[in-house]
């Protein structure tokens, strides 16, 4: 897939989780192919604000190709914004209209764009002429089941010059609730001519496959499939090579836990890094039998060593079964 002059590699890209895929997580994601990550969402008030945090949250990586995400509803704004957020060498920017968090999407931004489709697509309008880069939007299939406005804001984003569409097939009203709309996906991908990137319930190949078959999408997004799981992208791309793939022993999921867990205490505060890591440490244990003991101490580590510990009780009581 190619959006604009940028050559996409792989069959997955990870999406932009806010407070869950920070830099270091995008670090080891595309380590294990990736083929793009986007940045957490970031207020471009924020941003034109001078706030430290939201710059920090644009910093883009050298490894592999790498989004920086803004949200906001002011098109002035958003476009001065995002001539900033190109100075930190993003490959493309994204705009987010599928956020369905009330701190977001409650003050007019995020999914609540998709009941204001004209002022969503001057919202693109406005970055594009502002920035050199390509300009992306990712949205949801609408805000609720009677205003699934998906296909008519994708056609008019298009229009308005994004180069490519992320449509997550929930609407804001289901949050993250089952079912995924695979229709809609489907639609707008035949609604417009430029990539369209599939989001929703895709963790595993089983699943990537379903939804490249079922909605005839260009790429795929994967979201809460990859915490704890960075190796799902290496599963995707081996599925669609024609590799075969061995997941990942115990020990290699604690080197690469530990690896990301150092990564965030690289970029962020000692404080910080430990508290997040509690929840990092959680997913990586997920699906080991009997770990309901070990997920229940990650809420308790305070420092690396703990998060060793946690380990070699794994290891030892994997070996013990």
């Amino acid at each position: 897939m190619k959006i604009k002059d940028i050559e996409i590699k792989g069959f997955a890209a990870l999406a932009p989780m806010a407070g869950v895929a920070d830099r270091a997580m995008r670090e080891i994601c595309a380590e294990f192919g990736a083929g793009f990550t986007v940045g957490e969402l970031t207020s471009a008030r924020g941003v034109m604000q001078g706030d430290k945090k939201s710059a920090r949250l644009l910093e883009c990586f050298g490894r592999g190709v790498c989004a920086s995400q803004l949200f906001g509803r002011d098109p002035q704004i958003m476009a001065a914004a995002a001539v900033k957020a190109q100075e930190l060498s993003p490959d493309f920017i994204d705009i987010n209209m599928g956020c369905p968090a009330p701190k977001v999407a409650g003050h007019g931004g995020g999914s609540a764009l998709m009941k204001e489709p004209q002022l969503a697509a001057k919202i693109v309008e406005e970055v594009v002429k502002a920035v050199s880069v390509p300009v992306t939007v990712k949205m949801r299939s609408g805000w609720d089941n009677d205003a699934l406005n998906a296909v008519e804001l994708a056609s008019m984003c298009e229009a308005a010059g994004a180069a490519a569409i992320t449509v997550h097939g929930r609407t804001r009203k289901q949050m993250y609730a089952p079912p995924v709309n695979y229709d809609i996906i489907r639609d707008v991908k035949g609604a417009v001519n430029i990539p369209v990137i599939a989001n929703g319930d895709v963790c595993d190949a089983k699943s990537a496959k379903f939804m490249y078959e079922y909605t005839g999408c260009d790429y795929v997004m994967v979201g809460r499939g990859a915490q704890g799981n960075p190796f799902v992208f290496e599963e995707i791309n081996a599925f669609f090579e024609g590799r075969s793939y061995i997941p990942p022993t115990l020990q290699q999921r604690f080197e690469t836990c530990f690896k990301q867990i150092e990564l965030m205490h690289k970029y962020k505060e000692p404080r910080t890094a430990i508290l997040e890591s509690r929840k990092h440490t959680a997913w990586y244990l997920t699906g080991i039998r009997g770990a309901a003991h070990l997920r229940r101490m990650c809420g308790e580590i305070s420092s690396l060593e703990d998060i060793k510990i946690i380990f070699e009780k794994a290891l030892e009581q994997t070996q013990e079964l």
